[in-house]
């Protein structure tokens, strides 16, 4: 993995997606939910289409802005998602999984 898309992420609004580019990795993560905050208001999904890779914190990123947005529509599955999904028992909207 080239450097720059190591320490690469774009966010963006796009009609009421909040729209990711790059990679949701702990180097980005602060710089990502700085980006997001202003453009979430009104956000009803989430797109990770443009996303390569995730890991723990960018998971965390993701659910904590689904959950203060009341985001249930996620689009996109980056490498390493759907993983971390199921080990932190996350539903498709990134809440808990109850059981």
């Amino acid at each position: 993995m080239p450097i720059a898309e190591a320490t690469t992420i774009a966010v963006t609004r796009r009609g009421d997606a909040l729209v990711f580019d790059g990679v949701l990795t702990r180097p980005v993560v602060a710089s990502a939910w700085r980006q997001a905050q202003p453009l979430l208001s009104g956000a009803r999904q989430l797109a990770l289409g443009g996303v390569s890779h995730i890991d723990s914190a960018g998971l965390a990123m993701l659910s904590a802005l689904a959950g203060q947005a009341g985001i249930a529509d996620i689009q996109g599955s980056p490498s390493g998602y759907a993983e971390l999904r199921t080990a932190y028992r996350l539903d498709e909207s990134l809440a808990c999984a109850a059981g």
